[in-house]
C-alpha cells in the first residue's frame, strides 16, 4: 500500500489510456485545480471517485485505491440482482415520499393565499 499518492503511476496509467488530468477532472466533475490537489496528495479521494478514476485508467478499484495513498477507501462493489433492484426501489420510494410532502406543502400554501 502506498503511503502517498503515487503520481508517477497515475500519470503513466493516464498516458497508457490516452487520457489527461483534464479528463480526470471532467469525469469527477472537479476543477483541474482540485485534481492537481489530488495529485499533490493534498486532497483525499472518496470511494466513488476511486471507482471513476479506476474505470478511466482501466485499473481495478483496489489497485487505484492502493496507489492513491494509505487512507483511500476502496469502493464497495456495485449491488446486483434482486438486492440492487430493492435498493433502487427503496431510494425511489423515499424520493416519492419527499415529493408528496412538498406537493402537500404547496397545496396548503396555495389554499392559505386564496383564503387570506
Amino acid at each position: 500500500m502506498a503511503l502517498f499518492f503515487d503520481q508517477e503511476w497515475f500519470d503513466a496509467k493516464l498516458k497508457e489510456a490516452g487520457r489527461t488530468r483534464d479528463d480526470v477532472a471532467a469525469a469527477l466533475r472537479l476543477s483541474r485545480g482540485q485534481v492537481d490537489e489530488i495529485w499533490k496528495d493534498q486532497r483525499e479521494l472518496a470511494p466513488q471517485e476511486v471507482g471513476v478514476i479506476a474505470a478511466l485508467l482501466g485499473a481495478t478499484p483496489a489497485e487505484t485505491a492502493n496507489k492513491a495513498g494509505v487512507s483511500t477507501p476502496v469502493p464497495a462493489p456495485p449491488k446486483s440482482g434482486d438486492a440492487a433492484i430493492m435498493a433502487k426501489l427503496d431510494e425511489m420510494d423515499a424520493r416519492l415520499v419527499r415529493i408528496e410532502r412538498a406537493v402537500a406543502d404547496l397545496q396548503s400554501l396555495i389554499l392559505a393565499t386564496r383564503n387570506g
